[in-house]
């Protein structure tokens, strides 16, 4: 790049005054709305006794699930690619050959880390049989990282769980309007 280019547009720093250099109106900035929120609305909650309230609790990020078709089946076709989208590694799927005539294979294993996972929602869209979701279940404790790692039992039971308050995203494959 040439000094002399006339494609370049140069850019005068803009003077200071004094009470640019002092900070003294970022600092008076700062203060009002520390002020502002030391006097407005308390928004605190006693977890657990309370339960936070999430605006939209179908697009919240939360507690993987494993989804379950009208039969009764993991909805999981042993495709790969939600662990191959997940930027994490975090999902470790075995398949086996199928018992039922309407697929080629299922998840024999599939397991979670929820401990390493970012909760991106790649899995959820990268599955074309919606056979993965996040649900809006925030409250994720262990005591060790084992129970952290959600095999197939565990996500089916978190199915169980939310299948009722949170229906399936998906009309087209199983899910309620």
């Amino acid at each position: 790049m040439k000094p002399d280019d006339a494609n370049v547009k140069w850019v005068e720093e803009p003077k200071l005054g004094l009470t640019g250099k002092m900070y003294l109106p970022a600092l008076i900035q700062g203060l009002a709305v520390t002020t502002k929120h030391l006097f407005g609305p308390k928004m605190t909650v006693s977890f657990p006794e309370q339960r936070p309230e999430i605006g939209n609790p179908l697009i919240y990020r939360g507690v993987h699930r494993l989804n379950k078709d009208d039969q009764g089946r993991v909805k999981c076709v042993a495709c790969f690619l939600c662990a191959t989208a997940c930027p994490a590694h975090c999902i470790d799927i075995i398949a086996a050959p199928s018992p039922w005539p309407d697929r080629d294979k299922y998840c024999e294993s599939f397991s979670i880390d929820e401990l390493r996972c970012i909760f991106c929602g790649m899995c959820e869209e990268a599955c074309p049989v919606d056979a993965v979701e996040l649900t809006s279940m925030f409250d994720l404790t262990g005591r060790s990282r084992e129970e952290m790692i959600f095999d197939k039992e565990k996500l089916l039971s978190v199915y169980d769980q939310t299948k009722d308050a949170e229906p399936m995203k998906s009309k087209s494959l199983g899910g309620a309007p």
